[in-house]
């Protein structure tokens, strides 16, 4: 059943996989944040963060599988890849590295918009 999953240039499966697993922590993370299961509220977070890096690296497999198989497809979505990255970063940062004070003056990003 789960022979060559781990070619990622030949075989999809592993890919999807990935992303339809960070699909369900996103799905856990919108139900921890329900009245009834305020218990486990303190896991929201960590689900919302999980539910990120399955979906970049089920992206970043499924990338392989485009190199190979369709190189006009995987041109569009290299861009997206670049993007989810930095998404992925900037959610590093915020969650790990600004509470210990690390703190990174983001307003000159503000003067590309004015």
């Amino acid at each position: 059943m789960f022979e060559g999953i781990f070619d990622i240039k030949n075989d999809r499966r592993l890919s999807m996989y990935l992303y339809r697993t960070g699909f369900g922590m996103w799905l856990v993370y919108l139900a921890l944040g329900a009245p009834a299961l305020r218990t486990f509220h303190h896991y929201r977070q960590d689900a919302g963060a999980i539910c990120i890096l399955f979906m970049v690296v089920g992206f970043s497999a499924s990338m392989v599988f485009e190199y190979v198989h369709n190189p006009a497809g995987y041109e569009q979505k290299k861009k997206w890849l670049f993007v989810s990255y930095l998404f992925l970063a900037g959610m590093i940062y915020i969650l790990e590295f600004q509470q210990k004070g690390i703190h990174l003056d983001w307003t000159w990003v503000l003067s590309w918009f004015s």
